[in-house]
């Protein structure tokens, strides 16, 4: 039996060596200037919405989660786009459920860390933790959930990002200053009237959010929060300025599933998916010197995984310089490079023409720490730019002190056009104050007007 015992050992050491010496093959990027980035993951649960430990608002999902699922869809991932890492987020009743599968479930995600490199993480509240919690108890569930994971994990592991949809400023200082998790995926970039909570208003890609609101990236040392706020899923710029699902076309549209291949089918929807990649893989990386799409693709939803496959492949033989890491690295990544809200980010846009993105529009989008702008025309009627949203960040935020599902933070003019005020205007036509923020910002804008 000893002998049976130390042959055993010996066999899972060999393997966990190979597996170390496997990922150590993969050449890991060192900056985040000059690269294209792509980071995926999914989310592991019992109940379709999770808000609270004790307490579930959607359908129970324990058929949908099974360990041939899990099985088929890091298979999916690793063909067609070999060498990937990618996100598991477990939700407390994943974490906890005691059934055969789920044990099973737990076992390879734990796997998949030492044979891919993947991490392995918490998700409090279904996305939507600050709707149905105190910010006290969504702290005890951080704690509480984190330490669940490096059980699981074992050797002392800490992964280095937290899923988490929306999550409040007081709840992401948390993180950082008493788990030292310093990235975490805490915004839903332009959601609004859709699901259990609304969080319009930040910026779409990385930035270190502000003590007031979740949404506001930090003006200074004294309302700096040392996390950085990552969008969840990559949404198609002209379909995310929609309210919800509006005329009959889904905001959400972008790279995600539901909105592409559950709705248009698998050739139309991969078109989209594609197409809001490339807003980030050509111009956006042009713009900004590096480009980041992000995807969540839940477990439960039930897809071929030969579309993920489709998908993945697709963005790696169109620009096989892609580097797909996981949300934590990618966030330390930035971290890295930006000590600060210093970034300018830059996107445009014309439409694809499937959904909401209207092929006869391009949008255009600024976004740095003090205000974001968007910039809407019709290109082929040559009209005037109209200005869709003017959100600025230099002034005072405050985040609900209620359990409620509104928690944007709306500017002068907002996206979404539910308030009188959000009708678009010329951007000469804005308020004084207004174009001479825009225009210390960029001059350039002045000359187009001319």
């Amino acid at each position: 039996m000893i002998k049976k015992t130390a042959c055993l050992n010996l066999l899972f050491i060999s393997l966990m060596s190979f597996a170390v010496a496997q990922k150590k093959s993969v050449v890991e990027p060192e900056t985040l200037m000059g690269n294209r980035f792509l980071t995926f993951n999914t989310v592991i649960r019992v109940n379709q919405i999770e808000v609270a430990r004790d307490k579930n608002v959607g359908e129970d999902e324990r058929a949908l989660h099974t360990p041939q699922r899990v099985i088929a869809f890091r298979d999916a991932l690793e063909k067609g786009f070999p060498g990937a890492k990618m996100t598991w987020a477990l939700s407390w009743l994943a974490l906890n459920d005691s059934t055969e599968n789920y044990r099973e479930i737990r076992k390879l995600i734990k796997d998949y860390h030492y044979k891919y490199g993947d991490e392995v993480t918490f998700i409090p509240g279904a996305y939507f933790a600050n709707a149905y919690n105190s910010i006290d108890q969504v702290n005890k569930d951080l704690h509480d959930g984190l330490a669940l994971v490096s059980n699981l994990v074992g050797d002392n592991y800490r992964p280095l990002s937290v899923v988490a949809g929306f999550l409040a400023s007081e709840n992401q200082q948390y993180l950082a200053e008493k788990e030292h998790i310093y990235v975490c995926q805490g915004n839903i970039w332009s959601q609004f009237a859709i699901d259990n909570q609304d969080g319009d208003g930040s910026v779409s890609y990385p930035f270190y959010p502000s003590k007031e609101h979740f949404c506001k990236p930090a003006q200074g040392k004294a309302d700096f929060i040392d996390c950085v706020n990552l969008d969840g899923w990559t949404v198609d710029f002209l379909a995310g300025r929609r309210q919800g699902r509006a005329g009959g076309f889904n905001s959400r549209m972008g790279v995600g599933p539901i909105e592409t291949l559950g709705k248009h089918g698998n050739k139309i929807g991969l078109e989209e998916m594609m197409h809001s990649t490339a807003i980030h893989f050509d111009k956006g990386f042009e713009l900004n010197g590096f480009a980041w799409v992000t995807n969540c693709w839940e477990l439960s939803l039930e897809y071929d995984p030969a579309r993920l496959t489709d998908w993945v492949s697709s963005v790696k033989k169109r620009w096989p310089d892609t580097k797909l890491i996981t949300q934590g690295e990618f966030g330390m990544l930035w971290r890295k490079h930006y000590k600060s809200n210093t970034f300018n980010y830059r996107f445009v846009e014309r439409g694809s023409g499937i959904g909401g993105s209207d092929a006869n529009n391009e949008i255009r989008w600024f976004m740095n720490k003090d205000f974001r702008l968007a910039l809407l025309k019709d290109w082929k009627l040559n009209s005037p730019q109209m200005v869709i949203d003017f959100t600025r960040y230099d002034l005072k935020a405050k985040q609900p002190t209620i359990q409620t599902r509104q928690w944007s933070l709306l500017g002068d003019i907002n996206q979404k056009q539910t308030r009188p005020q959000d009708k678009p205007v010329q951007l000469n036509n804005m308020p004084e104050k207004s174009l001479s923020i825009i225009q210390k910002k960029y001059p350039q804008l002045t000359k187009e007007l001319q």
